[in-house]
């Protein structure tokens, strides 16, 4: 990447493979360790290329120099996913992804978002605080697979 500077737009059916990308290539660094070793196995490139299409009307995209470096997922009143590339991370495109997911939920129609965070996952757990949302206690959050639901200890996070 050349520039520091990024773009928030929504995502479109040409970005799915880029989402499910950096979907794939963020989630271990959150979820390895604490969550069940069951839906760790669910998580292989395959699976979140076939999970990005029906949420792609909720996603928004961060680029730079047009390459996809992060996303938001909103769904109803929840920001559903959020992840930044590695190489992209330190810039702001977090901060900017999450505030627009939480203007997608008010989109929705909701006023509060809230968001899960697996418990080990301390680094997410303290941006979030960081941006001002508040942890309003653990939560067993059903992560989605192919084949149905994982249980997942996690926290919820609500919005300000």
């Amino acid at each position: 990447m050349t520039t520091t500077e990024f773009t928030l737009r929504a995502a479109g059916p040409d970005d799915i493979a880029a989402v499910a990308a950096v979907w794939h290539a963020g989630w271990p660094d959150g979820h390895l360790g604490h969550v069940p070793e069951e839906l760790a196995q669910h998580r292989h490139l395959d699976d979140f290329r076939r999970r990005v299409p029906d949420r792609l009307a909720g996603t928004v995209v961060a680029t730079i120099d047009d390459r996809v470096v992060g996303f938001v997922m909103a769904h109803d009143d929840e920001v559903e996913q959020l992840y930044v590339a590695a190489e992209a991370r330190g810039r702001g495109v977090a901060d900017a992804l999450l505030r627009r997911g939480q203007e997608l939920v008010s989109a929705n129609g909701f006023g509060r978002a809230w968001l899960a965070v697996a418990t080990g996952n301390a680094r997410a757990r303290a941006f979030y605080e960081r941006m001002g949302w508040t942890d309003a206690g653990p939560i067993e959050y059903a992560a989605q697979t192919a084949t149905g639901s994982i249980a997942v200890s996690c926290h919820r996070y609500e919005s300000a």
